[in-house]
């Protein structure tokens, strides 16, 4: 349940409103609006809580706290809240290709995800995985931090953005340096970040499913994409909700 200017709104009562670098949820009618929602929801996906809890937020989106899900997951862990299943089952062996990004799915008898990215720099690792535990989770892809590159953040700051990001909760990559605070920067951070925004808007759809999940290249719109073309195509199948 996410409640906000005192609106409540179930999970399955929001539809992506964008897309855009990420993930905006809304009701229907716009009455609750959530953007950059994906760090939140890969928390709940990695510790595998999907009912009671209440998300209240103060504003239009979640802080970006530490760049990744690491606090969240935290926060959700400290309720002892019993886990639960996914709602999402992969029941046969299919592909969906959005644009230059491709979604392979194999049925399984637990949750498995992995990424590879292509951005072109031998500096960055071109994948990474989770074997969808949650220890696994808090311990590799939680602590990844969002990344970008510098032309990207030259951009924002032109539109007046991201001026108050703290320098521990981001990565940056520039053609001489990856700049970063805190802790090491470490090869697969930005493989391991994508993966966590995939799980991320996978669980706004009740997932990421029961079975194997490899994407490659992924992004928020193409991920919403490949999950309505998979229901559709029955590669993917939904449980009743218990």
């Amino acid at each position: 349940m996410f409640v906000q200017n005192g609106r409540e709104a179930r999970l399955d009562e929001l539809v992506v409103a964008d897309a855009t670098r990420s993930t905006t949820l809304s009701t229907r009618d716009g009455g609750v609006r959530i953007g950059t929602i994906e760090h939140v929801l890969a928390a709940f996906a990695g510790a595998s809580v999907r009912r009671d809890v209440r998300v209240v937020l103060d504003g239009d989106e979640p802080p970006l706290a530490d760049g990744g899900a690491a606090a969240f997951f935290d926060a959700i862990a400290r309720l002892a809240v019993p886990p639960s299943e996914p709602e999402l089952v992969v029941v046969r062996a299919g592909e969906v290709r959005v644009g230059e990004s491709v979604y392979s799915f194999s049925p399984g008898d637990s949750v498995e995800v992995e990424v590879s990215i292509d951005f072109d720099d031998a500096r960055l690792a071109p994948s990474a995985t989770w074997d969808g535990t949650p220890a696994d989770f808090r311990d590799r892809i939680a602590v990844a931090r969002t990344f970008g590159f510098a032309y990207e953040v030259e951009a924002l700051a032109a539109r007046g953005l991201a001026s108050h990001v703290a320098p521990e909760s981001v990565v940056v990559v520039t053609d001489e340096n990856i700049l970063h605070a805190g802790r090491a920067f470490l090869a697969d951070e930005p493989a391991r970040h994508k993966l966590l925004d995939l799980v991320g808007d996978f669980f706004a759809h009740g997932g990421p499913p029961r079975g194997r999940i490899a994407a490659h290249r992924p992004g928020h719109r193409a991920t919403h994409d490949a999950v309505a073309r998979s229901l559709n195509e029955g590669i993917m199948d939904r449980r009743p909700r218990r």
